[in-house]
Parts: structure tokens; C-alpha cells; sequence
């Protein structure tokens, strides 16, 4: 198993040349075709009565946000030869109720789509829903770069959040790749005397026992949630064993419902300081 086809979302943001070198990095690496991906908005005009805007002026603004984006598109390029990768371009222009759809249908035709996590600060609703369409509306991993940066890329410490699911299964196959180039990888189980016969009588033992036949040698750690979050447990987990990557499954039934009420995977997007692997 290997990453032999990347995709990359580039913005203006701050954020944005972290991601591309955390993208570059890994094809290089895995020496993978890289393409970067810059989305742009339709101009529209609110309806409001008795405003009038020529249409031409809507061209204008099309073509203005194009021409900006094909400039970041020239810098992402320059930037990804100055490191040794060559980057395909593209381009693609949508009404901003699409953005996420024309993600979603961009990853389908990767491996693995490098996104960037949501600035708390910045940041909007469509901002997430478009990070989220990644991993969940795509049928692939979404690895999403926080916006301080990342640590090491390739990682070389990774935790895998295990609980036996579908999703979580999902995550850890889809990782096998960047696993295997680890020189540590944990097993994170939370709880599992709660988890029932999914995890199997010794908690870990099946999962690492797969992982073995992969080549792949993990620690296996039982965590108590002492009451928190599991989202926490597994940042803090992270952040203690100096992790470069976290791996886990990403669940919600609806987007929109996740960010209104919460859940694990809204909870890590918003508070992630390291890489995080998403699949669903």
C-alpha cells in the first residue's frame, strides 16, 4: 500500500504555504504525483429590492478572483519545484453552496486530500462544512494540517484512536501507508471496558496483531476518559506522547448536525494543534 496520487487546498490564508509544504513533503516521500487545488466563489448579488448590478460587473469580479487565483496557483508551483515536487494546477469556480461538493469531488480522484483546519478566529460555517466534505462527503482520508502548522511530515510518532467501529477501521487501513514510515505508533483505546465485544477480549490485540502482519509494530494504551471528552483524551494523549499525527474515524450522520450539537470529530477540528487523519 503507498499514497500515489495527492490532492492539496490552497487558499490566501496565513495557513496555506504550511499545508502545501506538509503536502509537498509527503510527495516527495512517497514519490506521488501533487496537485493543488484553489477554489473559487461565483460573484452573486444578494437579493435586495430595488438594487440593480450590471452584469458585467459580476464578470468583472470573476474575473478579477480567477486571475488572484491562478497567482497562487503560479507561487504553490514555484514553491513545490524550489523543494523538488512537480504540482499540477487547478482551478475551479462555484457558487459558495458548492465549495464543499466540488471538494468532495475533487478527493474522490486522490488518495488523500490535504486540508487545512479551520482558523477559530477567522473562520465560518462554510469554512468547516468545506474541510469536512473531505472526509465526509468524499469516500477518502482528509489529512487536515492545523493552522500553526505541523510537526514532522512525513510524521514519525503517530496515535491511532481505536474503538472498534466501522469508521475507526476505515481510518487506521486508510493509514497504513504513513504507519508503516513511523518509528512509533500507539493504539489509543478510551474506555474500553464501555466498548463491549468490539474490541475483542484483549483490548488492542486483534488491531495490533493486523498491523504486525503489515509490518507495523504499535503499543497498545488503554486511556480512562475520567469524565472528558473523548476528543480531549485523545489531544492530550497526542500532546504527551509528542505525536506528529493522530488517526481516527470521523462520525457524525449530518455535517450540519455535528456543528450544531458537537460530537468528537467538530470538538478535534476546532481544538487540533497536530496533524489529524480523518476518514469516515
Amino acid at each position: 500500500m503507498s499514497l500515489k496520487d495527492l490532492l492539496v487546498q490552497i487558499d490566501a490564508s496565513e495557513a496555506s504555504n504550511a499545508r502545501l509544504d506538509a503536502a509537498v513533503a509527503l510527495a516527495r516521500a512517497f514519490d506521488a504525483h501533487l496537485a493543488a487545488l484553489c477554489l473559487v466563489v461565483e460573484p452573486y448579488v444578494p437579493a435586495v429590492v430595488g438594487v440593480n448590478l450590471p452584469p458585467d460587473v459580476l464578470v468583472q469580479q470573476r474575473e478579477r478572483a480567477e486571475a488572484e487565483a491562478d497567482e497562487l496557483l503560479a507561487r504553490a508551483v514555484a514553491r513545490a519545484e524550489a523543494l523538488g515536487v512537480t504540482l499540477e494546477r487547478r482551478r475551479e469556480t462555484v457558487m459558495v453552496d458548492r465549495l464543499g461538493d466540488a471538494l468532495a469531488r475533487q478527493a474522490r480522484h486522490a488518495d488523500m486530500t490535504i486540508v487545512g483546519q479551520p482558523d477559530p478566529d477567522k473562520a465560518g460555517v462554510d469554512d468547516t462544512l468545506m474541510v469536512e466534505a473531505a472526509f465526509m462527503g468524499s469516500g477518502r482520508p482528509a489529512l487536515v494540517i492545523p493552522y500553526i502548522g505541523p510537526r514532522a511530515m512525513p510524521p514519525e510518532r503517530v496515535i491511532v484512536g481505536w474503538d472498534g467501529s466501522r469508521e475507526a477501521a476505515r481510518a487506521l487501513n486508510d493509514a497504513i501507508p504513513l504507519l508503516a514510515r513511523a518509528r512509533e505508533v500507539a493504539v489509543v483505546i478510551i474506555d474500553p471496558q464501555a466498548l463491549g465485544d468490539r474490541i475483542g477480549e484483549v483490548p488492542g490485540a486483534d488491531i495490533a496483531a493486523h498491523l504486525a502482519r503489515h509490518g507495523i509494530a504499535v503499543t497498545v494504551k488503554t486511556v480512562p476518559s475520567g469524565g472528558l471528552d473523548p476528543g480531549d483524551v485523545l489531544l492530550s494523549t497526542a500532546a504527551d506522547d509528542g505525536a506528529d499525527l493522530l488517526v481516527m474515524g470521523a462520525y457524525g450522520h449530518s455535517r450540519l448536525r455535528e456543528l450544531i450539537l458537537g460530537g468528537t470529530t467538530a470538538h478535534i477540528l476546532k481544538h487540533m494543534t497536530v496533524p489529524v487523519l480523518f476518514s469516515h
